[in-house]
């Protein structure tokens, strides 16, 4: 039968690996919104896309919630105590929670102008290609942030994971506005797809909040 110090050191040989497995998903989040959030800006102007700027700066959000829990494991990666990391999942989680409502007032503000000043829209093949890339991708990512979060016992990165899968709906939601408009001529759609997005966004943006307020 194996000593306690022998369980105690696998433990703790396979926390630093589920450690390394969250950083990486984190890494890949980092990079690959960085470059969704360029194309999607620069695109969504072009074009006059409130839904695909919007989308952009989710992108933005999900960088610095992803930077954000990405540095809360590393600094357990280092050597952190598992109080600091309690407080690093606190404060990760109220960062989370911020920017589902900054993002939900973003698009509630420009959505609102677009269809007041009936501002339609040009087609955006670009933003189509963005979006459905990231249909086929996020579930993937959401589901192993999730499970390296539940095993790891970290609040923080399982919110993450929701904020991942949150953007697999904007992305679906954005695919539908941008193809109506681009095969039917429905300008509408593009900001009525934008809106849509706000209830969940706010949502999840409570549900993170309260997590950090009962971790506390």
């Amino acid at each position: 039968m194996p000593s306690a110090p022998a369980i105690s050191s696998s433990a703790a040989t396979a926390r630093r690996r589920l450690l390394r497995r969250g950083l990486l998903l984190e890494g890949l989040t980092i990079v690959y919104n960085i470059a969704e959030a360029i194309i999607a800006i620069v695109a969504g102007i072009l074009a006059g896309s409130v839904a695909l700027v919007g989308f952009g700066f989710d992108s933005i959000i999900e960088v610095i919630a992803a930077t954000v829990v990405g540095h809360r494991l590393l600094a357990e990666a280092r050597g952190g105590s598992a109080r600091e990391a309690a407080r690093q999942d606190r404060r990760a989680l109220q960062v989370v929670a911020v920017t589902f409502f900054l993002l939900s007032a973003y698009i509630l503000w420009d959505a609102a102008r677009k269809l007041g000043g009936f501002e339609p829209p040009a087609p955006s093949l670009i933003g189509i290609i963005i979006a459905a890339l990231s249909v086929l991708l996020m579930p993937a990512l959401g589901w192993m942030k999730h499970r390296t979060g539940r095993e790891l016992g970290s609040k923080a990165l399982m919110a993450d994971a929701k904020e991942t899968m949150v953007c697999w709906y904007l992305s679906v939601t954005l695919l539908l506005g941008l193809g109506l408009n681009a095969a039917l001529g429905w300008w509408w759609a593009d900001p009525v797809a934008a809106l849509a997005m706000i209830p969940l966004l706010i949502h999840e943006g409570r549900e993170a909040w309260e997590d950090a307020r009962v971790s506390g």
